[in-house]
């Protein structure tokens, strides 16, 4: 991504309600499909500026790697952990470790080589471990926010299933999320298309609606334990060893 971006998400991802409402869903995945202990083991692929890196603290021990020095440089100061260089699929620190739950939250799509990714990060994993991914959802949502993210695709089910089934793994849990608002997402995408003005995805609104949103998406999080979403701006998929 370019320095900008990065710079943007370390001051935004503490307020956000994007980050925070997403962290919160996340917070609720790991929960769900990791045992809480502190034995556990845990790896962030790519955590950018560090924002997820407390909040998977509560659940294990927690390593880290990231591509960018200037997002390193944040994470470090955020955690105080040791965050390495690290990029998908061939330079991957912690050679000696193996984990109980990798995280790669909206990281995959950056990626080129998305399965050989995958398959690295699985020789990565305990014998009973699993991968916790996020991913941007729908190549028809594709807008100038993926160009400036670097984005090389967005996903849908059958297609993250798919790389999960080349990267010898396969789909434990799959759902899409952010789906209270994406009836609202797509008809703003839309208006921009038509009209031609491009506002950043990522601005921040101003309090009270950053507070509405915030609930909104959050809310989703209890609804992902009984269901699983049909749409959404975002998808979920926990992954295993086939």
């Amino acid at each position: 991504m370019e320095r900008s971006v990065y710079d943007r998400m370390n001051e935004l991802e503490a307020t956000h309600w994007w980050f925070v409402a997403r962290r919160s869903i996340i917070a609720s995945l790991v929960e769900r499909h990791l045992p809480k202990g502190p034995a556990s083991r845990i790896l962030e692929a790519g955590c950018g500026s560090g924002g997820n890196l407390q909040m998977l603290g509560e659940f294990g021990q927690v390593d880290a790697f990231e591509y960018d020095s200037g997002a390193r440089a944040h994470a470090k100061d955020k955690s105080g952990l040791d965050i390495r260089f690290g990029a998908l699929p061939d330079q991957l620190p912690f050679d000696d470790r193996r984990y109980d739950l990798i995280g790669l939250f909206d990281v995959l799509e950056h990626v080129e080589a998305d399965t050989a990714s995958l398959s690295a990060l699985a020789d990565r994993l305990d014998a009973s471990g699993k991968i916790l991914v996020t991913v941007p959802a729908f190549p028809f949502l594709w807008s100038k926010h993926d160009l400036r993210h670097h984005h090389f695709r967005r996903y849908t089910r059958a297609s993250l299933t798919e790389a999960a089934r080349q990267a010898g793994l396969k789909v434990s849990y799959c759902s899409y999320f952010n789906s209270f608002l994406f009836p609202l997402a797509v008809t703003a995408r839309a208006l921009k298309r038509l009209t031609g003005r491009e506002t950043p995805d990522d601005r921040l609104p101003p309090a009270w609606l950053n507070a509405i949103l915030t609930r909104i998406l959050r809310a989703e999080r209890r609804v992902l334990r009984g269901i699983r979403f049909p749409i959404g701006l975002s998808l979920a998929a926990v992954l295993e060893k086939a």
